[in-house]
C-alpha cells in the first residue's frame, strides 16, 4: 500500500516533468497542489482509495484520483510513465539552473539528446549553446555562472541562514530617505523551513528609487548584480543566495506584500474569493470587476493594509505563516484569530546539553546564560550512556550530575532568584523501542526525552514499531525530534507520523519541534493533525552552546506554523506546570 509520501512524491515529479514538457501551466500546477495536499493530509491516503472517494479531499478533481487509483492498484502512474517517455527525469535538476527555463531546457535536449548538467557544460565551453537560435553568448555565459554558482551552494538555504541575510540587507535600508514601509516577503515570511530566494519590498516615491536600488546592489555581502530594472533589482550574496528588491508605490504597498509573501496556492483562493465578490485581486489592489469579467482600472476598492483587503473578501488577517491553503480560510473566515504561540510567551529551556556530555558550556553557565535571557528554567538532558559517541552519562555520572544541579538550585533559592534546573536526560531509544537504562534510573529524571540517533534508516514497519514502544513507555516524557532529519543533508526517517502524533496523544506524552536551524523537526506540515488531537509540543533549542539556546525564535516560527496555540507549548508554562506535566504519565 502507498503511503501519503509516496503518492505526494509521484504527483510532484509529475508536475516538475510537465514543466518541462511544456504543458498547460495550470494542468501542472494542479498536479503541485496535489502533491502538497497529500503531502500534509492527516489522514491516511489509503482510506480514501479503499472508498474510491479521493475527490473529497479538496484539490483532488477526477482526473488526478484516477492517476492515484491506478498507482495504488498497479504501481505504476499512467499520467507518470507518459511524461518520462517524453522527457529524461534527469533534466528536472535543469530546472535549478538560472536563465534556462522549461522551454529551453527542451529545445536544447531535442537538439542535442543530453540529459545530464555536465554535458550541457561541454556545450557551454565547446560554444555549441551559444549558436542555437534564441540563446547566444551573453544566455551562455549566465547559465554558466548560474551551474557553477549551485555546484558550489545548495539551491536552498536553511531558514536561519537566510534571515541572517535579509536581516542584514534590511537594517542597511529601512532607515533610508523616501522609505515608507519595508517587509521581507516570499517564502522566509512564511517561515518555510528552507529558503530559495530571498524577497525584500519596499514603498517609497520613484524620485527615491535609484538610490534605493544604488544602496542595495553596492551591500557589502553583495557578489554580483543579478539584475537592475525601474521597480526590481536582484543580487547574489556571498553566500551564494539571490535576493530580489521590488520598490512598489506606497498605495499599493499592502496589495504588493499580500502577493509577493504568497504562497501561490494561498494567492490563488485568494484571486478566486475576489471574483466570487466582483472583484480583481493583484499585486497593485484589489479592483472591481467590469460586466465582461475584465479588471476596472478605475474603480480600485480602498484599503491600508493587508487586514483590509482580507476584510473585503469576508477574512480576518491571517498570519503570514499560515498562508498556505492548508484550512486558514476555514479558520479565518470564523474566528477573528488564532491565539498561536509568540516568542515572548516562552517562559523556559528544555533539551540542553553541557559539558557532561557533549554540550560546550557547564550546567552552570547554560543556567546563567538562561537566567540572562529572562528564562525561569533550565531542563538539562545531556545524552544517554549507549550514545558513547557524545560522550553519554553512566548511571554513576548521573548521580554526579544530579548533586551538582541540587546545589545550584540551592544557590539559586538562596539568592531569591525565580529559576530552577530541571533533571533530565536526552535517552537513546534503542533498536527495539526501549530506553537507555533501568527503571530506577529512569524513575530518578524529572523528565526523559526519548530520541532516536542511530539506524535511522529502518524500514517503516520496524520504526514504527521502535517509536510506538518508546512512545507507549511510561517515562517518555518528550519524543525528541521525531524523523531525525537534516535539513538539505540527510531525510529523516520512513514514518507515518499522523500516527505517532494522536498515540502521542493518547499517551499523554509531547512530541517536540527541535528548535535546532538543522532540523525544525516535527514539521509544520503535520500541524492540523497535532490540533485536531491535541497534541502537547515544546520548542527546544536542543542548545549544546550558549549561542544555541537562541534558536529557540526559529522554533516558535515552526509552531506558528504548525497552529499551535500558547497552551499546548510546554514551555509558555511555569516550572511548577511543567513538573506537573512530567508527573502526570
Amino acid at each position: 500500500m502507498p503511503t501519503n509520501q509516496d503518492v505526494a512524491e509521484k504527483l510532484n515529479l509529475v508536475f516538475q516533468l510537465m514543466q518541462l514538457a511544456g504543458e498547460n501551466r495550470f494542468k501542472a500546477i494542479a498536479f503541485d497542489k496535489a502533491s502538497q495536499t497529500i503531502a500534509g493530509l492527516s489522514e491516511d491516503i489509503n482510506t480514501f482509495i479503499e472508498n474510491e472517494n479521493l475527490t473529497d479531499i479538496k484539490g483532488i478533481g477526477k482526473s488526478i484520483a484516477q492517476d492515484i487509483y491506478d498507482y495504488a492498484k498497479t504501481g505504476e502512474m499512467p499520467v507518470l510513465e507518459d511524461f518520462k517517455k517524453k522527457v529524461p527525469v534527469g533534466l528536472i535538476k535543469w530546472l535549478d539552473i538560472s536563465g534556462l527555463g522549461p522551454k529551453n531546457i527542451l529545445k536544447i535536449h531535442q537538439q542535442f539528446r543530453i540529459t545530464e548538467i555536465d554535458e550541457l557544460k561541454e556545450l557551454i565551453d565547446n560554444g555549441k549553446l551559444a549558436e542555437l537560435p534564441g540563446l547566444g553568448g551573453k544566455s551562455a555565459e549566465k547559465i554558466a555562472k548560474s551551474i557553477e554558482w549551485m555546484e558550489k551552494f545548495d539551491e536552498r538555504c536553511r531558514l536561519d541562514q537566510a534571515t541572517v541575510i535579509a536581516e542584514s540587507i534590511f537594517e542597511s535600508l529601512k532607515d533610508l530617505e523616501g522609505v515608507q514601509q519595508i517587509e521581507v516577503a516570499g517564502s522566509l515570511r512564511r517561515a518555510k523551513e528552507t529558503i530559495g530566494d530571498i524577497d525584500i519590498l519596499i514603498a517609497a516615491g520613484e524620485e527615491y528609487i535609484p538610490e534605493l536600488f544604488e544602496v542595495f546592489t553596492n551591500h557589502e555581502r553583495v557578489t554580483e548584480i543579478l539584475g537592475k530594472g525601474d521597480t526590481k533589482s536582484s543580487v547574489r550574496t556571498q553566500e551564494g543566495r539571490q535576493v530580489d528588491l521590488r520598490i512598489v508605490k506606497p498605495e499599493n504597498f499592502a496589495a504588493a506584500l499580500m502577493y509577493f509573501t504568497g504562497s501561490k496556492e494561498h494567492n490563488v483562493v485568494m484571486r478566486s474569493r475576489a471574483r466570487e465578490r466582483g472583484m480583481s485581486l493583484n499585486e497593485y489592489g484589489l479592483y472591481k470587476l467590469k460586466d465582461d469579467g475584465e479588471t476596472n482600472w478605475d474603480a480600485p476598492q480602498p484599503f491600508k493594509d493587508e487586514s483590509d483587503i482580507y476584510k473585503h473578501l469576508d477574512l480576518n488577517w491571517v498570519p503570514p505563516e499560515l498562508r498556505e491553503d492548508r484550512g486558514e480560510f476555514e479558520i479565518y473566515e470564523n474566528q477573528e484569530e488564532l491565539p498561536l504561540v509568540q516568542e515572548s510567551h516562552i517562559r523556559g529551556v528544555i533539551h540542553a546539553h553541557s559539558t557532561w556530555s557533549d554540550g560546550k558550556f557547564s550546567i552552570k553557565e547554560m543556567a546563567e546564560a538562561c537566567i540572562e535571557r529572562g528564562y525561569e528554567y533550565l531542563g538539562i538532558s545531556d545524552h544517554s550512556k549507549t550514545a558513547a559517541y557524545a560522550g553519554g552519562l553512566s548511571v554513576d555520572e548521573i548521580k554526579q550530575q544530579w548533586e551538582e544541579i541540587d546545589q545550584l538550585n540551592e544557590v539559586y533559592k538562596s539568592e531569591g532568584k525565580n529559576f530552577v534546573i530541571l533533571k533530565g536526560i536526552e535517552s537513546d531509544i534503542l533498536a527495539d523501542g526501549n530506553l537507555d537504562y533501568e527503571e530506577d534510573v529512569l524513575a530518578g529524571f524529572d523528565f526523559v526525552i526519548a530520541s532516536v540517533h542511530q539506524t535511522l534508516d529502518m524500514p517503516r514497519d520496524k520504526m514504527m514499531e521502535r517509536m510506538r514502544n518508546a512512545i507507549k513507555n511510561p517515562y517518555t516524557r518528550i519524543l525528541g525530534h521525531p524523523t531525525g532529519r537534516l535539513l538539505l543533508k540527510r531525510n529523516g526517517s520512513d514514518l507515518d507520523l499522523n500516527e505517532l502524533v494522536a498515540l502521542a496523544v493518547e499517551h499523554n506524552t509531547a512530541i517536540e519541534i527541535n528548535a535546532s536551524p538543522w532540523r525544525l523537526d516535527l514539521d509544520w506540515s503535520y500541524g492540523n493533525k497535532a490540533k485536531e488531537v491535541g497534541l502537547m509540543t515544546s520548542i527546544n533549542p536542543d542548545a549544546h552552546s550558549i549561542d544555541g539556546i537562541d534558536v529557540i525564535k526559529y522554533g516558535v516560527r515552526i509552531a506558528r506554523k504548525g497552529k499551535y496555540e500558547k497552551e499546548r507549548v510546554l514551555n509558555t508554562k511555569s516550572a511548577e506546570e511543567v513538573m506537573e506535566f512530567f508527573r502526570a504519565r
